[in-house]
């Protein structure tokens, strides 16, 4: 697996539902921001991306819940590269609170051109992410 890219949120009363706790799809956006951040932090824009007619869209996601997060809490967002293929990445994500694992995601993106059609990842962005995953031995 890459190695991992964390970020920092912060929990608001508008996160939670009536009882305090995250409203669960609102780790969605969270881990969103999550995979986009890991891809800034390589040099990798997204909207660039798409701006040039390639995106990356979600196939696929699980989420596996694990404790509640509530109101006011602060938590990281892991984020790591779990598996490339040739026009495919999976991310493996997880929110924290500390070290407590509150949420486990597995994310595909699919890489597809402006006919939504799957095409490779271009060379440049799978080197980014292939000498990522070298770099943490895997």
């Amino acid at each position: 697996m890459g190695q991992r890219h964390y970020i920092e949120k912060n929990i608001y009363y508008h996160d939670t539902d009536c009882g305090g706790v995250v409203y669960y799809a609102r780790y969605l956006e969270h881990l969103e921001e999550g995979r986009t951040e890991y891809c800034r932090a390589r040099g990798i824009s997204v909207k660039g991306l798409a701006d040039a007619g390639t995106y990356f869209v979600v196939a696929s996601l699980q989420m596996n819940y694990k404790g509640p997060a509530r109101y006011q809490d602060t938590l990281k967002i892991a984020t790591q590269v779990e598996k490339l293929g040739r026009s495919s990445l999976v991310f493996l994500q997880e929110v924290l609170r500390g070290e407590e694992l509150l949420v486990e995601s597995h994310t595909t993106w699919v890489c597809v051109g402006k006919d939504f059609k799957p095409k490779a990842i271009p060379g440049d962005i799978r080197s980014v992410f292939e000498r990522d995953a070298k770099e943490a031995g895997t």
